[in-house]
């Protein structure tokens, strides 16, 4: 297998509307005989369907929520990266690319970073000629605030829930298109395989989760915006049904998936309080605008915030990163918390946290003004918690958010499987080893409106695929397979839930492979992951039968693969002997603590190939090549 990133020639400013203008079109009658399947219907995908349905092409959008609304990107809070520069302080779309590239700590394919910057601009004027109601200052423009790791304000928000109302956006297009006949939705139907024939993608099997109904459908071409692979530690700030099964279903077809041991864990988040919970609960980036994080300067101490006075206090982000100060990148300000917490000097039940203060923003600026950027969040924390953040700190700890790898894509967001796309946070492309924060939304729209439907018509003028029937024999084949891999899952007749094997999944890889890793730790995780899903297959308990509504079934389906992506995980962690962002090796780091990068033995993107389950994958390169940008040791001091 070769890996081929179809980069264009040119200047890097030069390369996307260069390739525009050279990409096969498709005729717009011939559109109307092409038939592409989306699946995922959050902004990634809703954006995509919507766009490919309005040029032209009939589509089909899959999606196991009962309505795309209820898709993971509404949980977005904080804001939407572009480089409009409205706030006239030095933002551009080379300060942009520049960032994110740097925030990723150079492990991300410099040209598509560049076009994600490039296309930014386009996204806020969609999203508000489709009535997003985004922020505005007093005069009318448009608001921005900062986010972390930049020295700008370039992020566009809807208060604390930028996410939501640009998926009713997105779901306001996706819509319209299902009302007119040009996108069929499936809601509550879950992806479970691909369906390749000549080395093309042409259909995928679906299972309806309210009737346990098994179906094929056949496309043209197939795209997957499926979301990232936080559950993979059970706790994170994800929603319950996220899950890894489509595109590790793709992977197991085919697709090779680019440095998947590259997860983010996000700073602001509110702390576990027992072994009881289910997920964690995420507190948007944004919060650090006027929010200072501090611990005490003594170990044990648990006083009260209030009674600790100023000069006992630590605000280690400031004192560490004077220049970016609270706004330092995600994986910094994480693993900085973990040090404080483990040296002894955490807050809150188990010392597992650290205060995030509103006390001098208020004074500054009027409880007010603090209500008006941030109420929905402030409420939400203290309906979680009882505490309410207007009279003391809130108190957060770091926990896993958003993964920056996924399947391999090129720079068409084509995997190694001819006509499988993969857009959103389920493909690697543009975040490197760290994504920035409101750098999500930002893809997510860019890969569905702008991208995907230019280099999809490429593919379907040039590749001329024959039509094919889910009565195709390859149909009728992986149809079959997937029908035994439930039978097997219902015919076990253990003791344990799925979820009970999720939750010991998840502690070995916070435990081993989360916020700090080392090779000693790895090892054992491979090793006891193993031994776990061997366990898995001969005492889990399902119950229940495949023809009915059964929500045990879905999710032992979704932690069996769990069970074999989180090898793959830990393989890529051990592999790649360096820290680089979210990925940090305990054996190889600054005196000062920082990720140390080994650009020499490690410039590329690690591309993995599936050879079976329980062996060891095959790894492909891709290697990285900086022409405008100087690679050197990231510094936020």
């Amino acid at each position: 297998m070769e890996l081929r990133s179809h980069i264009p020639d040119g200047p890097l400013a030069a390369k996307w509307e260069r390739h525009r203008s050279e990409v096969k079109l498709v005729n717009p009658a011939n559109k109307l005989k092409h038939h592409i399947l989306v699946v995922g219907s959050g902004l990634a995908g809703a954006s995509a369907a919507a766009s490919l349905a309005e040029l032209g092409y009939r589509v089909s959008c899959f999606c196991f929520q009962d309505s795309p609304r209820r898709a993971h990107s509404i949980a977005a809070q904080g804001g939407i990266n572009a480089a409009k520069n409205y706030q006239n302080d030095g933002d551009s779309v080379f300060r942009l690319f520049y960032d994110t590239i740097k925030g990723g700590d150079f492990r991300a394919r410099e040209a598509n970073v560049y076009r994600l910057a490039e296309v930014s601009a386009r996204i806020i004027d969609q999203c508000t000629a489709q009535g997003v109601p985004f922020a505005r200052e007093y005069g009318g423009l448009l608001a921005n605030r900062s986010f972390g790791g930049v020295q700008v304000s370039r992020t566009f928000y809807a208060r604390g829930q930028t996410g939501q109302q640009l998926l009713l956006g997105a779901y306001q297009a996706l819509s319209r298109q299902v009302g007119i006949g040009t996108v069929q939705m499936h809601a509550r139907h879950e992806m479970l395989d691909l369906v390749v024939i000549d080395g093309r993608a042409r259909g995928i099997i679906v299972r309806d989760l309210v009737t346990g109904a098994v179906s094929a459908h056949a496309g043209d071409a197939v795209v997957l915006a499926t979301g990232g692979y936080s559950n993979v530690y059970y706790l994170s700030t994800n929603a319950k049904g996220c899950n890894v099964t489509a595109i590790w279903r793709a992977h197991k077809r085919g697709a090779t998936f680019a440095n998947p041991c590259f997860t983010q864990i996000h700073p602001t988040c509110i702390p576990q309080t027992g072994p009881h919970q289910s997920k964690l609960t995420l507190m948007s980036e944004s919060l650090r605008n006027d929010g200072r994080i501090w611990v005490p300067k003594k170990k044990g101490d648990t006083r009260p915030p209030h009674q600790i006075p100023e000069e006992e206090r630590d605000y280690y982000l400031e004192r560490l990163y004077p220049s970016y100060g609270n706004l330092a990148p995600r994986d910094i300000a994480s693993r900085r918390a973990k040090e404080v917490c483990d040296e002894g000097r955490g807050v809150g039940p188990g010392g597992h946290g650290v205060y995030l203060d509103f006390r001098d923003a208020i004074a500054r600026l009027g409880r007010g003004v603090i209500a008006e950027r941030y109420g929905n969040l402030f409420e939400m924390y203290q309906r979680i918690t009882g505490e309410d953040p207007f009279q003391g700190p809130m108190r957060i700890y770091p926990a896993p958010h958003y993964t920056m790898g996924g399947l391999w894509v090129d720079y068409n967001l084509m995997t190694t499987i001819d006509g499988l796309y993969a857009i959103g946070e389920a493909n690697f492309s543009d975040h490197g080893a760290n994504r920035l924060g409101a750098s999500a939304l930002m893809q997510g729209l860019a890969d569905g409106y702008f991208i995907l439907p230019y280099t999809v018509g490429d593919y379907l003028a040039q590749a001329k695929p024959a039509k094919v029937d889910p009565e195709h024999p390859a149909f009728r084949q992986v149809r079959g397979e997937v029908g035994e891999q439930v039978r097997r899952l219902l015919a076990a007749s253990g003791r344990k839930t799925a979820d009970a094997f999720h939750r010991e999944l998840g502690r070995v890889m916070w435990d081993k492979c989360g916020m700090s890793r080392n090779a000693t730790g790895l090892k054992q995780a491979l090793g006891r992951i193993g031994a776990l899903r061997d366990e898995f297959w001969k005492d889990v308990y399902v119950g229940g039968k495949g023809e009915e509504l059964n929500q045990s079934l879905e999710h032992a389906g979704r932690v069996a693969d769990f069970f074999e992506f989180a090898e793959l995980m830990c393989h890529d962690a051990l592999h790649r002997e360096e820290s680089c962002g979210c990925h940090f090796r305990e054996e190889y780091q600054t005196p000062e603590g920082e990720a140390q990068r080994d650009d020499e033995r490690f410039g590329y993107v690690a591309a993995w190939e599936f050879a079976g389950a329980g062996k060891e994958p095959v790894l492909h390169k891709e290697s990285l090549v900086f022409e405008a940008v100087h690679l050197a040791q990231r510094s936020y001091k």
